[in-house]
């Protein structure tokens, strides 16, 4: 739901009069999470997160019925090791 769509709902429900004031309420809470979200940017990812997104990939691939936990600390402990962990503390 955009914002613009929030406050023409907003404006419908003031027109309704005092039935509405808990809807209203809950609509002007709704509008300003929606607004904080909006400008909410996402940072890049860092060099850890993409190097655990591929290789988390191919471990799940090679053994499909290992627990996710289990692939997580193998892939954590192969992070220590890596060329691309080096290159990141630079």
């Amino acid at each position: 739901m955009s914002i613009d769509e929030v406050i023409r709902l907003l404006r419908e429900i003031k027109d309704l009069g005092d039935t509405g004031k808990e809807t209203v309420s809950k609509a002007k809470s709704t509008a300003k999470k929606a607004k904080s979200v909006a400008k909410k940017v996402k940072r890049a990812p860092s060099a850890y997160n993409k190097y655990m997104k591929k290789k988390m990939a191919s471990l799940k691939k090679k053994h499909p019925r290992k627990k996710h936990a289990a692939i997580f600390k193998q892939a954590a402990k192969s992070w220590k090791r890596s060329p691309d962990r080096k290159r990141s503390m630079k």
